[in-house]
C-alpha cells in the first residue's frame, strides 16, 4: 500500500462509522416518534429525537419513505409471521379470528404501524415485499375459513383493509384516553363476520381502488428535503 493510499484510506474509516451510527440513532428515534405519534410526524421531530441536524437527516434518507421502510420492514415480518401462525392453527376460523385480534393489537400498540397497514410506499422495497407476501397468505387463510362454514361467503380479502383502517382510526383517536377501545372494536368486527350472516353486505370497494387509497395516503405523509417546497 503506498503512502497516499494509507492516507486516504486512514480517515475514511471514522467517516463511515459516524454515517452508521446517525443512521442508528435516526432509526431508533422514528421508532419512538412514530409510535408516539403516528406516521403524520415531521421529519424534523425525527431530526430533534435524534439530536442530528435536519440535513444529516436528509442525507441518511432522502424520503420519508426510506425511513418508514427502515423502520418498519422488521415488523412488517412479524405482520408476515402472525399470518403464518394463523395457517397453521388446526381449525382455519380460530386461525382467522387470532390473525385479526393479533394484528389489531401490533397497530394498538403501535400508532405509526396503525398507519403503516392502511397506507402503501412503492418505493419502499422491503416492507412492500413483505405485505404482499403476507397478503398472498392472507388470501389462503380467508379460503380455509371459508371452507368450515364459519366465516361468511361475501368476505372479500380488501374487507381486512377496512378493518386495519377503522382500527387505525380507533387507535389514533382514543390513544391514551380509552387504550383498551380497539379490543370492543375488534370484537364487534368478528362477530359480524361469522356465518350465517343477518343480511347481504354493501359492494366491496375492490382492491385496486383501496390500493391507490393506500398510496396516496402513505404520499401524504412525505415532506420535502430541505430547501424544496412542498
Amino acid at each position: 500500500m503506498t503512502p497516499d493510499a494509507q492516507h486516504s484510506d486512514g480517515p475514511a474509516q471514522p467517516l463511515r462509522s459516524d454515517a452508521e451510527r446517525n443512521r442508528e440513532r435516526i432509526v431508533a428515534a422514528a421508532r419512538t416518534v412514530f409510535a408516539r405519534d403516528g406516521l403524520s410526524a415531521s421529519m424534523a421531530s425525527v431530526a430533534r429525537e435524534a439530536g442530528v441536524g435536519i440535513a444529516t437527516m436528509f442525507r441518511r434518507f432522502p424520503t420519508k419513505e426510506e425511513l418508514v421502510d427502515a423502520v418498519f420492514s422488521d415488523r412488517m415480518g412479524a405482520y408476515a409471521d402472525a399470518v403464518t401462525v394463523a395457517l397453521d392453527d388446526p381449525d382455519p376460523w380460530n386461525g382467522f379470528v387470532g390473525y385479526i385480534e393479533t394484528a389489531c393489537a401490533m397497530q394498538a400498540a403501535d400508532s405509526g404501524f396503525a398507519d403503516v397497514l392502511t397506507m402503501s410506499f412503492p418505493t419502499a422495497k422491503v416492507l412492500e415485499q413483505r405485505r404482499n407476501e403476507a397478503y398472498q397468505a392472507m388470501l389462503r387463510l380467508i379460503d380455509r375459513a371459508k371452507d368450515t362454514g364459519r366465516l361468511r361467503e361475501d368476505f372479500d380479502p380488501s374487507d381486512l383493509v377496512l378493518i386495519h383502517m377503522a382500527n387505525a382510526g380507533v387507535v389514533n383517536v382514543t390513544g391514551d384516553a380509552a387504550p383498551d377501545a380497539w379490543r370492543r372494536v375488534v370484537a364487534l368486527f368478528v362477530q359480524s363476520l361469522e356465518a350465517p350472516a343477518r343480511g347481504p353486505l354493501p359492494a366491496s370497494p375492490g382492491h385496486e381502488p383501496l390500493y391507490k387509497a393506500m398510496v396516496r395516503a402513505g404520499q401524504g405523509t412525505a415532506a420535502p428535503p430541505p430547501g424544496k417546497s412542498s
